[in-house]
């Protein structure tokens, strides 16, 4: 059985660790984080510091939504996007990993809060009673002060995070 997470689809194609798991692991990430990509492709805004960096990571990004984009796969997110909250069929990567997108809709429960993507993430993950896996130390932050009722990794943490037994089978 794989091990799922809600994160956005920019974090599959950044941290390499992350589609090479040392087991089975599932991505659940909402839709709205795969039209994230496009706005990163044609955004002229440098990602990173560094510009070796900045252009990696605009590199994967690139190669994640060329795999995406690919008819099968295609087919699969257009699946999900004809009711709110449905899930598109398994989309692998290797023996491994697998990514699912959730048509999650932002009902701005935590509006003021949280930007729509990360309402996304924590409705997608209450929904879901999975944890979100994120590289954003302020969103964990704010996840812990606003005592939303999700379970969060930080990315630093997510061989822990493989380690660490869902909240209900403690």
């Amino acid at each position: 059985m794989s091990r799922p997470f809600v994160t956005e689809a920019v974090m599959v194609a950044i941290y390499g660790q992350l589609l090479s798991p040392p087991a089975p692991v599932q991505y659940i990430v909402p839709y709205t984080t795969i039209l994230e990509l496009y706005e990163f492709q044609s955004s002229a805004d440098p990602m990173m510091d560094n510009p070796t960096d900045d252009q990696h990571v605009k590199t994967k990004i690139n190669e994640l939504i060329s795999y995406l984009e690919e008819p099968l796969n295609k087919k699969k997110i257009e699946r999900a996007l004809a009711v709110p909250w449905a899930k598109s069929p398994s989309i692998l990567f290797g023996d491994q990993a697998s990514i699912t997108i959730v048509n999650a809709m932002d009902t701005a429960q935590y509006g003021e809060y949280f930007d729509p993507i990360e309402t996304e993430l924590i409705l997608t993950s209450q929904r879901l009673d999975i944890p979100i896996l994120t590289d954003q130390v302020e969103l964990i932050a704010r996840i812990i002060e606003s005592e939303s009722p999700v379970q969060v990794f930080d990315i630093d943490d997510f061989d822990f995070a493989m380690d660490d037994e869902p909240l209900d089978q403690v």
